[in-house]
C-alpha cells in the first residue's frame, strides 16, 4: 500500500480528521493516567502545572472537537457555496499551528504555564488561520445563500474568543475567566455548533437514504434550541441551577420532536444512518437529565444527578455525534461505500457503553466512593479503547489514496 504524506496533505479532512483522531486518543489517555492516581491510586499523582479539571476541561472542549470542526468544514463548506474551495497552504498552516499548540499545552502541564500559555497562543493562531480560510471562501463566493456558512463562523469565533478566555486567566487575569471559558465553550460553541450541523445533515442524508422521506426543517426549531443554549449557558454563569430547565424544557421538546420527524425508528435499516439519530437521541437523554436535575433542584434544593447531565452531553452526543459524522465524511471522501462495519459500529456503540458508565458513576457516588471511582475509570479505559480501535480502522484512509482512484 502506498502511505504517503501527499495523499494525508490532499485535502483538509484528512490533516484535520487524522489530527483529531490522534488528539483524542492523547487526551483521554492523559486523563486516564490522571484518574489512575487520583481513583486507582497506581502511582503517586502528578503536580500538574494548572488543575486537572481545567485542563481536562479545556483538552475536552477546545483541543479536540475543533479538528473535526475544521476538517469537515473546510470539506462541507465549498460545496454549500458551490464555487470555491480551500487552498492547501491553508489548512496546512492551520494544522501545523494547532497541533504545535497542542504539543506545547502537554508539555506545560508538568513545566509550568509559561508552555500553556504558548500553547493555548500557538492552537489560537492556527483557529484564526483556518478560520480566515473559511471566511475567505464565503467572501469570495458568488453563492447567495450565505446564512449557515456565516452562522458557522460566527460559532467558531464564539468558541476562539473562549479559548482566549482560558489563555487570560493563564497569563494572570481573574479566574473568573477560566470559569467562562469552560461555560462559553459547551453552552455557546460546542451545543449550537452541534445542532446547528446536525439540523442541517440529518434530514438530508434521511432523505438520500430512506425512501419517501421528506426533508423537514421547521423554521422556529433551531432558534429555540440556539436561544436555550444561550439561556442554559448564561443561567449556569450566573449561579442559578435550579433554574435551568425553563430553557432545557423547550429544547427537549425540540429535539424529540426533530427526532420523530427526522425518522428516527426508521433510520435503523441502515447502521450509517442510525448513528446519526441515535446520537442524537442522545441530546435528548441529556436535556431530560439536565430538566431533571434542575427541577429536583428548584423544588427540593438536592442536587440528585451529580454531572451526570453534563458527561451524558458530552460522551453520548458530541463525541458520539462525532464519530458518527466522521466516519461518514471519511468514508464518502475515500472513494468508500457509504457502509457501516462491524468495527465502526462496535466503536459506536461502545462510546455509548462509556457515556452510560460514566453519567452512572455520578449515581453511584453517594452510595460508594470505590464505586464511583471504579466506574470513573472504567468508563475511561473504555473510551480510550473506543478511539483506539476507531483510529486504526480510519487513519490509514487518510494516508491513502482514495480506494476508487479519483483525486483527493
Amino acid at each position: 500500500m502506498s502511505y504517503s504524506i501527499r495523499h494525508l496533505a490532499a485535502s483538509p479532512h484528512r490533516m484535520m480528521f487524522f489530527a483529531g483522531m490522534l488528539q483524542g486518543v492523547l487526551t483521554v489517555a492523559w486523563w486516564l493516567a490522571d484518574l489512575g492516581a487520583r481513583h486507582g491510586g497506581w502511582y503517586a499523582p502528578v503536580a500538574w502545572s494548572v488543575p486537572a479539571g481545567w485542563a481536562h476541561a479545556y483538552l475536552m472542549i477546545y483541543g479536540l472537537f475543533p479538528f473535526f470542526m475544521f476538517g469537515f468544514l473546510m470539506t462541507a463548506m465549498p460545496n454549500w457555496l458551490g464555487d470555491v474551495t480551500v487552498e492547501r497552504r491553508q489548512y496546512v498552516w492551520s494544522w501545523g499551528l494547532m497541533i504545535a499548540g497542542m504539543l506545547a499545552f502537554y508539555a506545560g502541564l508538568v513545566t509550568g504555564h509559561g508552555y500553556l500559555a504558548a500553547g493555548v497562543a500557538l492552537h489560537l493562531c492556527g483557529w484564526a488561520a483556518g478560520w480566515a480560510a473559511l471566511a475567505q471562501l464565503v467572501w469570495r463566493s458568488a453563492n447567495a445563500n450565505k446564512l449557515f456558512p456565516g452562522q458557522m463562523l460566527l460559532l467558531l469565533a464564539l468558541g476562539w474568543a473562549g479559548a482566549a478566555s482560558f489563555l487570560a486567566w493563564l497569563l494572570g487575569a481573574a479566574p473568573v475567566l477560566a470559569e467562562l471559558s469552560r461555560r462559553a465553550g459547551v453552552w455557546l460553541f460546542l451545543l449550537p455548533s452541534f445542532i446547528s450541523v446536525s439540523s442541517r445533515l440529518i434530514p438530508f442524508f434521511s432523505s438520500r437514504v430512506l425512501d419517501r422521506h421528506e426533508i423537514a426543517r421547521p423554521p422556529w426549531a433551531v432558534p429555540v434550541l440556539l436561544s436555550g443554549s444561550a439561556a442554559h449557558g448564561a443561567l449556569e454563569f450566573a449561579g442559578a441551577p435550579e433554574w435551568l430547565w425553563l430553557a432545557d424544557a423547550p429544547m427537549l421538546a425540540t429535539v424529540v420532536y426533530l427526532a420523530l420527524v427526522w425518522g428516527f425508528a426508521r433510520s435503523f435499516a441502515v447502521r450509517l444512518l442510525a448513528m446519526l439519530h441515535i446520537a442524537f437521541a442522545g441530546l435528548a437523554v441529556a436535556l431530560l437529565l439536565f430538566v431533571v436535575q434542575s427541577a429536583t433542584l428548584c423544588a427540593s434544593g438536592a442536587s440528585i444527578l451529580g454531572a451526570a447531565p453534563l458527561h451524558t452531553l458530552g460522551i453520548g452526543y458530541f463525541a458520539a455525534m462525532t464519530l458518527a459524522m466522521v466516519s461518514r465524511v471519511s468514508l464518502g471522501h475515500s472513494g468508500r461505500l457509504l457502509l457501516t462495519d462491524t468495527v465502526t459500529w462496535w466503536c459506536f456503540l461502545g462510546l455509548l457503553a462509556v457515556a452510560g458508565t460514566r453519567a452512572g458513576a455520578e449515581l453511584v457516588a453517594p452510595l460508594s466512593a470505590v464505586g464511583y471511582r471504579a466506574m470513573n475509570l472504567l468508563a475511561g479505559a473504555g473510551w480510550l479503547l473506543c478511539l483506539l480501535v476507531w483510529a486504526a480502522r480510519y487513519v490509514p484512509m487518510y494516508w491513502l489514496p482514495r480506494a476508487d482512484g479519483r483525486p483527493g
